[in-house]
């Protein structure tokens, strides 16, 4: 489910934790598994307490040596509070993606931020 720009600008509603997850492919550059992990992160857009997810591969920017570009697949996701992060762990369709889609990853980096309010 994607914010809406009445839903985002309004302080109240901003989601306050970010969770970015980073994935390296055990056989890189192989377009048919990327696309696997891919299908099945998409399935989690089913599970109620994900405000937007946005899945993603390397942007082509130019090389620097505080960019890596190392990984094949990223995926996005806001939450509302910790809790809710928590449940998305925790949620059947999230432990199903992680079934069907472990044995394409070698290796899974994640970022959790907590948002810090005001501007």
């Amino acid at each position: 489910m994607a914010l809406s720009s009445a839903r985002a600008a309004t302080p109240a509603s901003t989601p306050s934790l970010v969770h970015h997850v980073f994935f390296w492919l055990k056989r890189p550059g192989e377009q048919a598994d990327r696309n696997q992990l891919i299908a099945g992160l998409r399935t989690l857009r089913a599970i109620p307490v994900i405000r937007d997810l946005q899945i993603g591969v390397p942007a082509p920017t130019e090389e620097r040596s505080v960019v890596d570009a190392s990984y094949d697949v990223s995926e996005l996701m806001y939450f509302d509070n910790a809790a809710d992060q928590k449940a998305y762990q925790d949620h059947p369709i999230h432990q199903a993606f992680v079934k069907q889609c472990e044995h394409l990853w070698q290796k899974v980096v994640v970022y959790d931020m907590q948002v810090v309010p005001g501007r």
